[in-house]
């Protein structure tokens, strides 16, 4: 069987490899501090690629280059998808069980199904639809062998499904329907992937001729799905390596037809060199900057810095950067498990300032704690749910895991009014200007901003900072899911980004204007 033979193979989390990081230092090279790096920012060496607008007038966009685009844009996303998800595979569309097309649709069938068996009971028998589906499961069975290969069974098939040879029997009722459905199973058999085994074994037990021609179809249907995601498992390694290419090139074309197709990309990375340049003025700790001039800053920092904005994206508001479209619903996913793990990080930290001296030493209550939290927080991120409701009721279980573990041990158990202090502090955190949010937030930025700023994270991992132990774990694993997407990113879009930070940063020596302060506001 084709199947047996395909291997799965996973991306798994260190996407980029060692070779894969020598090519992005090459497109990233204009991104490096600008100690080192001001020169490649003001260069006219940029690859054409970077260039996000154009000086000459706008053109006129056609009909056929807004098809193109969408067109690259969904074969860019598909290859993107295939490449960095393991678990990528195609589905049967399934329509809503009582809805208008799904009636309509289980209409149709049934009326052609109606029509073929009262041509196969009339006397004599009419084959005519008949004829048309075993030349239709002809070329499907064909579709399934692979080129250059198979010729025996090719010519088999050919022979026996001879459409023009089945015509001619049927001329003299002499055309063997169970015979050649038996073939067809026979075959199926041979060609399927072990999966479908069970679905061949009832295509033999179904007795009637027209039910049975109906399920070889809706077994056909599941094995053409079968073919092609063990292609995508096949081709997925390939995609890989090429992935970075691929998508540069694409997108490339994209921007071609669409000059204003990084337009988001330069507002999302504007209002990071906008809060680095306050922040720099704020502190004036720039060194080297002078009173009337502009801060120096690191290209590498304000691209990480916007990175960083992506975990505390309002998607539902905000327009998402288009060179990130291909993983915005895999950033989202993460966003929202991050937002979850604050609430987790805050609500043990709150615990264990008041009740550190019962609950130290019961490492079994903390982790049940922990748990009850994780459930009872599960879907916070969806518009109906009520964070203050639920933090009130996580207080009130918290307690109540605590006075049943100190009953346990014959000691007294919580009074009332650190009951109501514990329950009060945890609904707090609802606020998000609690000063306990603000810290766990600030200590997981620096975190995964530490973590951004490492080769390979996946090999060394930052020290966690002080106060989220409790989510160490959960928080290592997503930030290295994170830290392979944004590397993977940089790798394709470096050079947009190099030229989108250049004329940002430096627009005086990049445009040859006087006021450089204005390419940044």
């Amino acid at each position: 069987m084709p199947f047996n033979g395909g291997e799965k193979r996973c991306v798994g989390e260190d996407q980029t490899s060692d070779s894969d990081s020598s090519r992005f230092s090459e497109s990233m090279a204009s991104l490096s501090d600008y100690e080192c790096s001001r020169q490649s920012f003001t260069s006219d060496s940029s690859s054409k690629s970077s260039s996000p607008a154009s000086a000459s007038p706008p053109r006129v966009v056609t009909f056929d280059e807004v098809m193109g685009t969408a067109r690259n844009l969904e074969n860019m996303t598909l290859v993107h998808e295939i490449a960095v998800n393991e678990n990528f595979q195609l589905k049967k569309d399934a329509l809503p069980e009582n809805s208008l097309a799904s009636r309509v649709k289980r209409i149709v069938h049934q009326a052609y199904w109606d029509v073929l068996e009262s041509e196969l009971n009339a006397d004599p028998p009419e084959y005519d639809h008949a004829i048309k589906l075993f030349e239709e499961i002809r070329e499907i069975l064909l579709s399934f062998l692979i080129p250059g290969s198979g010729n025996r069974l090719r010519n088999q098939i050919c022979e026996v499904l001879d459409t023009d040879l089945i015509r001619q029997q049927s001329e003299h009722g002499a055309v063997d329907i169970q015979g050649l459905a038996n073939y067809i199973i026979s075959t199926m058999g041979k060609l399927c992937a072990p999966v479908r085994d069970e679905d061949i074994r009832k295509l033999k037990a179904t007795g009637n001729i027209v039910e049975l021609l109906r399920q070889i179809f809706h077994v056909l249907d599941l094995m053409n799905m079968d073919m092609a995601n063990f292609l995508i498992r096949s081709f997925r390694p390939h995609f890989q390596r090429q992935l970075v290419d691929y998508e540069r090139t694409k997108f490339q074309e994209i921007l071609e037809e669409t000059p204003s197709a990084l337009d988001k990309t330069t507002k999302w990375i504007k209002e990071s060199v906008n809060e680095e340049l306050l922040s720099a003025s704020e502190t004036g700790l720039t060194p080297g900057a002078g009173t009337s001039s502009k801060p120096q800053l690191s290209p590498t920092l304000v691209l990480n810095n916007s990175y960083l904005k992506l975990l505390q994206w309002d998607y539902q508001k905000k327009e998402f950067p288009e060179t990130l479209i291909t993983d915005e619903a895999r950033l989202q996913e993460l966003t929202e498990k991050l937002n979850q793990l604050k609430i987790i990080a805050c609500l043990s930290l709150i615990t264990n300032n008041m009740l550190g001296a019962i609950t130290e030493g019961l490492p079994e209550l903390a982790d049940r704690l922990k748990r009850v939290s994780a459930v009872l927080l599960e879907g916070m991120n969806k518009e109906t749910f009520n964070l203050k409701e639920v933090l009130n009721s996580v207080g009130v279980q918290t307690c109540a895991e605590v006075n049943k573990t100190l009953v346990e041990r014959g000691l007294p158990t919580l009074n009332a009014e650190v009951q109501a202090n514990l329950v009060g502090q945890f609904s707090s955190i609802e606020k998000e200007d609690n000063p306990i949010r603000s810290l766990i937030d600030k200590r997981i930025q620096l975190y995964l901003k530490s973590l951004l700023g490492l080769p390979s994270p996946q090999k060394c991992l930052p020290p966690m900072p002080g106060g989220l132990a409790v989510i160490q774990q959960e928080l290592e694993v997503l930030g290295c899911q994170y830290a392979n997407i944004v590397n993977l990113n940089k790798q394709v879009y470096g050079p947009f980004y190099a030229n989108i930070l250049r004329k940002l940063l430096f627009g005086e020596e990049a445009t040859g204007k006087t006021d450089a302060s204005s390419s940044a506001n």
